[in-house]
């Protein structure tokens, strides 16, 4: 079993503050160990009709803005400030992602030249996004499958087999809720994306919104290789994605599990380990022929 990869997803949990920002990208590396953080990219006004940018949040005591569009815009990065997230990965020993909304955003990220790129669950049916991507991002195309049919995941299967990317796609098992109880987590899923796709693509992941961090051991237990958990410094912080969101300290604890179980999903290489030898030799008795 190969060791998971731990992203942190840190998304808008910065509050539109680039010190945050810097300080959530350095305590993943430094504290939690992860081994990727990703942030989001969004060009607001080609995502949002005239009507959705003016109206107000759908709930205001989470607004940074008038409208949703304000709000969105607040929180909004731009390609400097993300090149220069990508600087502070680099300084910090962490690998930076992000992911693209759309395609403007998709052109701009590709011009960093990151080694993953993230399709969002509520993007993936997004035909325009996903050919620039295939075409003109040579990294890994990751792509969460929640809110979406079992007749649209082949949908998408097979447009990057038609690209000759399935090699570059990883595809992650998700339920798209904030948060999710466990009996909708369906961890399952992962078994299922296995015997129907691992041979046509890269990897399967598991991008969960629940609470706590138990499900994550089993879904690498079960076969992801990558696991995705949204990342905050304190939950009970202004903004709709901190409370389904681990603090440093969840996260630490995330991927010290997660790796753990990895390490464990072995056979044994020979009837009995070397570690047991001196057990077997001093612990059990009456060892005759049978």
């Amino acid at each position: 079993m190969k060791s998971p990869k731990v992203i942190a997803e840190i998304g808008c949990n910065h509050k539109g503050d680039m010190a945050i920002a810097k300080e959530l990208i350095m305590t993943a590396a430094t504290y939690c160990k992860a081994d990727v953080v990703k942030f989001q990219k969004r060009c607001n006004r080609e995502l949002l009709t005239p009507e959705e940018y003016n109206a107000p949040h759908p709930h205001p005591e989470n607004s940074y803005g008038k409208t949703y569009g304000e709000h969105r815009e607040f929180l909004e990065f731009s390609l400097d400030q993300h090149r220069q997230l990508k600087q502070w990965c680099e300084d910090f020993g962490i690998e930076y992602s992000t992911s693209v909304w759309d395609v403007t955003s998709a052109k701009e990220i590709c011009s960093l030249n990151p080694n993953l790129i993230k399709v969002p669950s509520a993007c993936n049916l997004n035909k325009a996004l996903l050919e620039f991507l295939c075409d003109n991002f040579s990294g890994e195309i990751h792509l969460s499958f929640g809110m979406t049919s079992r007749d649209e995941e082949e949908q998408i299967i097979s447009l990057f087999e038609s690209k000759d990317r399935n090699k570059d796609l990883v595809i992650y098992d998700c339920t798209s809720g904030y948060p999710v109880p466990f009996e909708d987590i369906c961890l399952l899923e992962i078994v299922r994306l296995k015997e129907l796709y691992q041979n046509r693509v890269k990897a399967i992941g598991f991008s969960g919104h629940h609470l706590g961090i138990a499900v994550d051991s089993a879904a690498v237990a079960l076969g992801a290789e990558w696991i995705e958990r949204h990342y905050t410094l304190d939950r009970t912080w202004k903004g709709t994605d901190h409370a389904a969101s681990l603090e440093p300290d969840g996260v630490r604890k995330l991927v010290r599990d997660t790796k753990a179980v990895a390490k464990a999903l072995e056979y044994k290489k020979e009837d009995i380990l070397d570690i047991e030898k001196v057990q077997r030799n001093k612990l059990k008795r009456n060892q005759v022929k049978w």
